[in-house]
This record gives structure tokens, C-alpha cells and sequence, in this order.
């Protein structure tokens, strides 16, 4: 309820009509991270959020690898795979996977087809990560040169990553989905998101962050705090189907300068990115008429 109130005080304040998922998801969803290091933090910071909005939370089951592809997973041995363990037993009700660059990945197949078996309800989230070494291929990248970044350049970045990966990804969904039969696996839209953020960045109009340098902390683009709370929100909003507008400010950011600011940008980002992109599996219902 508290969460409610907040949320709705929010759109209220902000002169807009809640915004709602066309489907429902049931409360209590179990969930389960198989990821590389650009989402494993998801595990850990997912279960507050769900708290703070008043569902039944639980710390999800984890397992990662490092850069890794989702094959690599699917490969580890059985007595090594909690991932696979798990949907064996039928306690997954979404599966998140991170894929690296090397795609199409048989993983996410793999894991799919064997989780549906046991649970035909089963969901699998695959994360659209944002492009390690901002894209660079040809020679050693250096975090410090993501701080000049223009809204421009930044554009130029994500249409690169649509073409060489993002198209791909898309497509192989569309074909296991088609083999499914019907819609089990979704994308999210992290790396729409992060671009909103960065771009907001180059801008100057990201509360208490003033260079790029703030999300990453070293060449590849590993996550800040704040980059990672903004994922995790994308999660949040995919796995639930839920505006995360309104909860509170994380332990991760109550230090920073302008945190409660930056939250909700964080929050309204990560909620557009995903409600906003076809294939993340949240369709928002148009806000119910009202009489004069």
C-alpha cells in the first residue's frame, strides 16, 4: 500500500493518469540469475525493490560466469549447474540470461526449452546489455574516453550495437518464440536505457552526475552503483510489469549527491526503456477514461 500511495502521488504531482501493464503478473515470482558480471548484480539488489513495493520477495538463485556466453551455462557440469538444477525441479518462474557479444547463443534456446518442460509458464528475460568498450574493437579503450561522449556520439554507439548484435538477438527470439509456439522469452532493454542515462549525462541534466566516468568503473563498463540500480530497475519493471516510479532510494545511492532526484530519474528511464520496446513483454494499457 505504501508503495501504491507513493506511486500514484507521483503521477498525481506530475499531472499524468497511471500507467498500467495489460497483463497482471503474479505476485511472487521465482526468479533465477544466470548471468555474466554486466547483470549478476540484479541477485542482490532486486529483492529489496520487490520488498519496497510491497511483494513477496526472496533472494533469487545466481549463477555466473565472467564474460560469458549463455552456452556456457547450459555446458557447465550438471553437478556444477544450479541453473539447470533448478529448472529441473520446476522452481523457476523467470529465468534471467545475460548473453556476451557472440551471438546467436543455442544457451538461451537450451535453457528455454529445458525450463518449459518442467514449468510451462515459465519466463525467460534476456538482458540487451550495453556494449562493452563502448563499442571499440580495433584497439585498447580507455574508460576516460566514454567522458566526452555527445548525445550524438552516443546515438551513433547504439544504432552500431543494433546492427551488430542487437538485430541478431532480436531475431533469434522471434525464432524460438515461433518454435515455442508462444511468447515465453523477452528482451530487456538495458542498453536503451543506459543511452537515455548517458545521454542525459552529456547534457548536463542527470542529477549529481556530471561525467560518464560516474556509471562505469573501469575499461569494459562495469557498473557503479548507479548503473546498476538503474538495470535492476529495468529487471523490476520486466519481470513484474510494474511502473517502479516511487519506491524508495536504494542503499546504493543514499550517498550521493541529489539521490532522491536521481532515483526517480533512474526509475522514469528505466520504465521507459521498457515499456516503450516491443519486445520486452510489458504492454501498457492506455489510462481509463475519466468523466468531466
Amino acid at each position: 500500500m505504501k508503495f501504491l500511495r507513493s506511486f500514484l502521488l507521483s503521477l498525481l504531482l506530475a499531472g499524468g493518469a497511471p500507467l498500467r501493464a495489460e497483463t497482471e503478473v503474479p505476485a511472487g515470482q521465482r526468479v533465477f540469475v544466470c548471468a555474466h558480471s554486466f547483470m549478476i548484480f540484479t541477485a542482490k539488489l532486486l529483492p529489496p525493490m520487490t520488498e519496497a513495493a510491497g511483494l513477496p520477495s526472496a533472494a533469487p538463485g545466481q549463477q555466473i560466469i565472467g564474460g560469458s556466453r549463455v552456452l556456457q551455462h547450459w555446458n557447465l557440469p550438471d553437478d556444477q549447474n544450479r541453473a539447470k538444477a533448478a529448472l529441473l525441479a520446476g522452481s523457476v518462474d523467470v529465468l534471467t540470461l545475460s548473453p556476451n557479444s557472440r551471438l546467436p547463443d543455442e544457451g538461451i534456446d537450451n535453457f528455454t526449452k529445458l525450463g518449459l518442460e518442467k514449468n510451462p509458464k515459465l519466463r525467460v528475460l534476456v538482458q540487451a546489455s550495453w556494449p562493452a568498450n563502448d563499442g571499440v574493437l580495433d584497439r585498447q579503450f580507455r574508460n576516460e574516453e566514454r567522458n566526452p561522449s555527445t548525445a550524438a556520439s552516443l546515438r551513433a554507439m547504439r544504432a552500431g550495437q543494433r546492427v551488430r548484435w542487437l538485430d541478431t538477438l532480436e531475431a533469434q527470439v522471434r525464432t524460438l518464440n515461433g518454435t515455442i509456439g508462444h511468447e515465453a522469452v523477452f528482451i530487456v532493454p538495458v542498453s536503451d536505457a543506459v543511452c537515455a542515462l548517458r545521454t542525459r549525462i552529456a547534457e548536463g541534466t542527470a542529477p549529481g552526475l556530471t561525467k560518464q566516468t560516474d556509471l562505469f568503473r573501469d575499461d569494459p563498463g562495469h557498473a557503479q552503483p548507479t548503473l546498476a540500480e538503474l538495470v535492476t530497475y529495468c529487471h523490476f519493471a520486466a519481470i513484474y510489469g510494474r511502473n517502479p516510479a516511487g519506491l524508495p532510494v536504494p542503499a546504493g545511492l543514499r550517498n550521493l549527491p541529489q539521490a532522491g532526484e536521481l532515483n526517480r530519474l533512474l526509475q522514469q528511464l528505466a520504465w521507459e526503456a521498457v515499456s516503450n520496446y516491443p519486445m520486452s513483454g510489458v504492454k501498457v494499457a492506455a489510462p481509463a477514461a475519466t468523466g468531466q
